[in-house]
């Protein structure tokens, strides 16, 4: 029996779709607000479902897709035949089949505890030198993976738990020349069309995905798999790692880890019942105490160069000072003394200055400083002496 179908997703015209919807199809294969989206459009009408699939329903849990599944539930009708796929059974999704589910059969699978013995596993733990730098360093290991791969990284993929780390970490490898393009979510269809077409092509070397952009992904040759964090659910590392090492192929997949990650490492290693090898950091990262020690002698010289100065200058005023004094004086002593007022003002304003300066300097030993060492004969008169004199 040949079966009709349509692909409802985001990021794709509504003309296309609409057009394949118009025509009448068997099969829906739709995310859950595309297909709200034709529906509230007058496009659909739900109430000939007879068999109706929700895959991954933990993933739409995260996403934070419940609500839209169900007012899908309450659009198609009662009578439908419902299969429920989720890897977890959280509390909200046991609610949802207990409220739309008729005395389900429940079957559960044996979880997928082993990686292929093909995939060489390797982790690197490391301690980032300051919390807000364990992003770039992360970012440098990975570089350092790359580079120590050489050409047999022919085609890697790199998974980040976060979408917004996607997008740094692959505008960061084409910052240092790598040929890398991000995948996730919230870039349109086209272009994640485009972006799997040239890594399948091999135009591209490396794709920076997140988990749910990745799922899914039927890519045969990728040679290694970067864990740029360790996932949260130990599945998906197996997950993850699969993408490499298949059909008898070899792969390596490498895991970047750093304190924060080392809960979610050993649920990955009790769930694969062994031990992952650690790798020693490649990345060679300064440490920022190496700048600081770098900058406390510039500061010291600099407090040497002032002092040299300021006592060049006073150099060069007591030099001033001394070629005054051995000019010979003027005949017109009444028309000096007027017109050198201000200068010898300024000589012994200056004067006063150094030796305040010269004060300070601990060198000074036991020299007396203000009136002299002798007394003036006046001190010594009494002030009848004073009055008569």
């Amino acid at each position: 029996m040949k079966l009709t179908k349509a692909l409802l997703i985001g990021g794709v015209s509504f003309k296309e779709q609409d057009q394949l919807i118009d025509k009448g199809v068997d099969v829906l294969i739709a995310t859950p607000g595309r297909l709200l989206d034709h529906f509230e459009r007058g496009k659909l009408l739900l109430t000939g479902i007879e068999i109706m699939v929700v895959d991954e329903a933990d993933r739409m849990l995260d996403m934070g897709f419940i609500p839209d599944i169900e007012r899908i539930f309450s659009l198609t009708p009662f009578t439908r035949q419902t299969l429920f796929f989720s890897a977890t059974m959280a509390p909200e999704i046991e609610r949802i089949t207990n409220t739309f589910l008729s005395a389900p059969a429940r079957i559960e699978v044996a979880r997928q505890a082993t990686a292929s013995e093909t995939i060489e596993q390797a982790a690197i733990a490391f301690s980032p030198s300051r919390k807000d730098r364990e992003g770039s360093e992360k970012r440098a290991v990975l570089r350092a993976l790359l580079d120590a791969e050489g050409d047999a990284c022919d085609r890697a993929i790199v998974f980040c738990n976060r979408k917004v780390d996607v997008d740094i970490v692959a505008k960061s490898l084409k910052k240092y020349g790598y040929d890398a393009e991000p995948i996730h979510g919230d870039l349109d269809q086209s272009h994640r069309t485009r972006t799997l077409e040239g890594f399948r092509e091999n135009k591209i070397r490396i794709l920076v995905a997140s988990d749910v952009a990745a799922r899914g992904l039927d890519i045969p040759a990728v040679s290694h798999v970067f864990n740029f964090d360790v996932p949260s659910h130990a599945e998906d590392y197996v997950h993850r790692i699969g993408r490499t090492g298949r059909a008898g192929r070899s792969g390596k997949a490498f895991t970047i880890c750093v304190p924060r990650d080392e809960k979610n490492l050993d649920g990955v290693e009790k769930l694969l019942q062994k031990a992952i090898p650690r790798l020693e950091n490649p990345a060679k990262i300064a440490k920022p105490a190496d700048t600081t020690t770098d900058e406390k002698p510039e500061k010291s010289s600099r407090t040497r160069s002032r002092r040299t100065t300021s006592t060049s200058d006073k150099s060069k005023v007591d030099a001033k000072q001394a070629e005054v004094k051995s000019d010979p004086p003027s005949e017109k002593t009444g028309s000096v003394a007027l017109s050198d007022a201000s200068p010898k003002n300024k000589r012994t304003d200056t004067k006063r200055t150094d030796d305040r300066r010269h004060d300070r300097r601990p060198d000074r030993g036991n020299n007396v400083v203000g009136l002299g060492d002798h007394m003036p004969e006046f001190i010594a008169l009494s002030f009848d002496e004073r009055r008569a004199g």
